[in-house]
């Protein structure tokens, strides 16, 4: 744990949209750069057959590097893709049917934004990690941030693991380090013209 005085691990997020043809390679580059310990496929597209494509190009390289494979939201096809779990984005609520659709095996993840309540909710529920943001300060979404103060608190009294994203830089992934498990990275890194470059960066702040 964060509070054992471990550093964190990078939990990476990949981009809404890529090019199938190119972003498995710069994947495999940054995996074969810096440890991660889980790759979430983000995509922004509802459409299956894109969706299919895609989990099955960075199956392979997440899998012959030993990474873990989660998914945004479509837990029906977890199975179907052969992926380690899903990341839920409705806080605690689709916890109790997704653990029991999946098993005990599967990566169940949720989003909790910075609500406490639905934080413990999910880990009651059995998720195997929460994770709260932005972290830092965006115009994207409700204006809602996790602030320090909530993954103190979380790291005293709560066991299961939390992730930090949303909005990170290296200030902030220096004042959090103390008091998470994880960092989720993605497109912090992936706009940059060097993303294993900025990557180590973000890396080096979380020692």
């Amino acid at each position: 744990m964060a509070d054992e005085k471990e550093h964190p691990q990078i939990y990476l997020i990949t981009p809404t949209e890529f090019e199938l043809s190119s972003y498995p390679e710069t994947l495999a580059r940054v995996l074969d750069s810096v440890e991660v310990a889980c790759l979430r496929l983000s995509l922004g597209t509802r459409d299956e057959d894109r969706i299919a494509r895609a989990a099955d190009a960075l199956r392979e390289v997440t899998h012959a590097r030993d990474v873990a494979l989660v998914i945004d939201s479509h837990m029906l096809l977890v199975e179907r893709l052969g992926l380690d779990g899903v990341h839920l984005t409705d806080g605690a609520r689709s916890v109790r049917k997704t653990r029991k659709e999946l098993g005990d095996e599967a990566i169940v993840g949720a989003f909790c934004h910075n609500s406490r309540h639905d934080g413990m909710t999910a880990g009651e529920l059995g998720a195997d990690y929460v994770s709260f943001g932005p972290c830092g300060v965006t115009p994207l979404g409700d204006g809602r941030q996790a602030e320090r103060e909530l993954f103190e608190w979380w790291s005293m009294m709560i066991e299961v693991p939390v992730v930090a994203e949303g909005a990170l830089d290296t200030a902030l992934i220096r004042d959090l380090a103390p008091v998470t498990d994880f960092f989720g990275i993605g497109d912090e890194i992936w706009g940059a013209d060097d993303p294993v470059a900025a990557l180590k960066t973000l890396q080096g702040a979380m020692l």
